[in-house]
C-alpha cells in the first residue's frame, strides 16, 4: 500500500481539505475581507498612496533597529521571503492549469481583499506583542489572541501555534525544497539530456539545502533578516525583468490575455472549451487557493515576522502588509500569469505542473537551456528565502507553546524535513501543504473578527492625525 492509499492521507487531502478551504477559509477571505474593508474605511484603497510612500518609499533609506528587534525593512523582507516564493511561479502555474485563465481574476480579487486582511494582522501583531526571555519582540496570532481576547481564549492561541508549526513543514519547507530540487534537476537534464543520476542529485541537493538553512536558522531572526534583505530585492527584480522581456516580446497579445482572463473567470468553458472540464467553481477555488499560498493573507504567518520590527506604531508597520500583498500577488503573480498566457505554451489543464510551464514560456523568447537554468536559480533563491521565513514562524509557535529550548529542537527537525521534501513526490507535498494552510487560518480569522473593533479604532485614530497634520501643512 502506498502513502496515497493510506486512510490518513486520503482524509487529510480529501474531506478535511474541503472543509478547511471550501466551507471555512474561502468564505472567510470574502466575508472577512469585505467586512475589514468597510470597517477600516477601505484603507487598502483610500490609503494606498500613503502605504506605498511609507513602505516602498522608505525601503532604501538607512534604518536602525533597537535591542531585541529588527529594522522595518528586515521585518518586511523576512515576511516577503516567506511569501515571495514558489507560490508566485509554481503556484500561479497551478492556478491556471487547475482553474483555467479565469483563476487569475479570482487570484486578484483575493489579493485586493488580502491587502486589508494582512494589514489587520500586522497591526494586531504589533499592538499585542511582548518581550521573550531574551528580550526579543515576539508576536503574531497566538499573542494577539492571548493578549487581546483574554485568558479564556488561550486554547485558541495554542491551536493556532500547533497548526502553524505543522503547516510550516508543508508550505514553508517541503513544498519549497521540492520545487528547488525539481527545477535544478530539470536544468541539469536540459544541459545534459543523458544525465541519469536524478535520484542522487535530489538527495545531494536536499542535504546541501538543509545545511545552508541550518547555518542561517540557528543565528536567530537578526541573521535571517540580514540574509533576506539582500536576497529578496535581488531575486524579485531579476524575475520581474525576465517576465517583462517575454511580455514586451509579445506585446500585441497582452490585450487578448486580459480578455481571456476576464472571460474565463465567469465562463471558463467558453474560453477553454468543454474538453478542459473546468468550471467557474474551480476557477474561484484555485484562484483563491493559490492567492493564499502566494501572499499568505489570512494565514497569520507574516505577522510573526512583523512583530519583531522596530517601528513607530501598529499602523506604521501594518501598511507593510498592504505593500506585501500588492507586490507579491498583484505584481509578481500577474507577471507570471501574463508570461504563460501570451507566450502561447500548451497548458495541460487538470494536471498540476511544477516549474515546467513557466520554463517553457521563457523558452519562447530565450534559449531553452538558459530558461531552465534561470528558473532553477530563481526558484532556488525564492524557495530558500521562503524556507528561512517559515523556519522563524514555526519555531516562534513552538517557543510560544513550550519555550526556547523546545524551539531549538523544532529547528533541528525543520532542517531534517527539508531533505524529506526534496525526495518526495510533487503531489504529496502540495496536497499536504494545501490542507495545513487552510487549517491554520481558522483560529486567525476568529481573532480578526473578534478584535476588529481594535483594528478599526486604531486605524481611525491614526489617519485622523495624518489628515490633521496634512491640513496644517497646506
Amino acid at each position: 500500500m502506498t502513502i496515497y492509499d493510506h486512510w490518513l492521507y486520503r482524509f487529510l487531502t480529501g474531506p478535511l481539505n474541503n472543509v478547511a478551504w471550501l466551507y471555512i477559509l474561502l468564505p472567510c477571505v470574502f466575508a472577512g475581507g469585505i467586512y475589514l474593508t468597510v470597517g477600516s474605511g477601505a484603507v487598502q484603497f483610500r490609503r494606498f498612496g500613503y502605504a506605498m510612500k511609507n513602505t516602498a518609499g522608505k525601503l532604501f533609506k538607512k534604518q536602525e533597529s533597537a535591542h531585541g528587534s529588527v529594522t522595518p525593512l528586515q521585518a518586511v523582507t523576512t515576511a516577503l521571503a516567506a511569501t515571495v516564493g514558489t507560490g508566485n511561479i509554481v503556484g500561479t502555474s497551478q492556478a491556471i492549469a487547475m482553474g483555467g485563465y479565469g483563476a487569475v481574476f479570482w487570484l486578484w480579487i483575493a489579493a485586493l481583499l488580502g491587502m486589508v486582511i494582512k494589514y489587520s494582522e500586522v497591526l494586531l501583531a504589533v499592538k499585542f506583542r511582548e518581550r521573550d526571555a531574551r528580550g526579543d519582540w515576539v508576536g503574531g496570532p497566538m499573542y494577539y489572541i492571548k493578549n487581546g481576547m483574554g485568558g479564556k481564549w488561550k486554547w485558541l492561541a495554542g491551536a493556532f501555534s500547533v497548526l502553524a508549526a505543522l503547516a510550516a513543514f508543508g508550505i514553508g519547507n517541503m513544498s519549497q525544497a521540492n520545487s528547488i530540487v525539481g527545477s535544478v534537476t530539470d536544468a541539469v537534464c536540459a544541459v545534459n539530456p543523458g544525465f541519469s543520476g536524478q535520484a542522487a542529485l535530489r538527495w545531494g541537493l536536499g542535504i546541501g539545502l538543509a545545511v545552508l538553512t541550518a547555518l542561517v536558522l540557528f543565528g536567530g531572526i537578526k541573521r535571517i533578516g540580514k540574509v533576506t534583505e539582500k536576497l529578496v530585492p535581488f531575486m524579485s527584480v531579476a524575475y520581474i525583468l525576465m517576465t517583462l522581456i517575454v511580455i514586451f516580446s509579445n506585446l500585441g497579445g497582452v490585450g487578448q490575455a486580459f480578455r481571456e482572463i476576464f472571460s474565463a473567470a465567469f465562463a471558463p468553458r467558453a474560453v477553454l472549451g468543454g474538453a478542459a472540464g473546468i468550471t467557474i467553481r474551480q476557477a474561484v477555488i484555485w484562484g483563491l487557493r493559490r492567492s493564499a499560498f502566494s501572499n499568505e493573507a489570512g494565514l497569520g504567518s507574516a505577522p510573526i515576522a512583523h512583530a519583531a520590527a522596530h517601528c513607530d506604531g501598529p499602523v506604521e508597520q501594518g501598511v507593510y502588509g498592504i505593500f506585501e500583498v500588492f507586490m507579491d500577488t498583484i505584481v509578481i503573480c500577474t507577471l507570471t500569469a501574463l508570461t504563460i498566457i501570451i507566450s502561447g505554451v500548451d497548458v495541460t489543464f487538470g494536471v498540476k505542473p511544477g516549474s515546467a510551464l513557466i520554463t517553457a514560456a521563457f523558452g519562447t523568447v530565450f534559449n531553452g537551456t538558459f530558461s531552465s537554468v534561470f528558473i532553477a536559480v530563481a526558484l532556488t533563491l525564492f524557495a530558500y528565502s521562503t524556507i528561512l521565513g517559515w523556519s522563524l514562524y514555526g519555531s516562534r509557535c513552538v517557543q510560544y507553546l513550550l519555550g526556547l529550548r523546545a524551539a531549538k529542537v523544532y529547528q533541528l527537525i525543520f532542517v531534517i524535513v527539508i531533505v524529506v521534501g526534496s525526495v518526495s513526490s510533487l503531489d504529496f507535498v502540495w496536497n499536504i501543504a494545501d490542507t495545513l494552510n487552510g487549517l491554520m487560518a481558522i483560529p486567525n480569522f476568529i481573532a480578526l473578527f473578534a478584535l476588529s473593533p481594535v483594528i478599526f479604532r486604531i486605524t481611525r485614530e491614526h489617519f485622523r492625525g495624518v489628515d490633521l497634520a496634512s491640513a496644517r501643512h497646506e
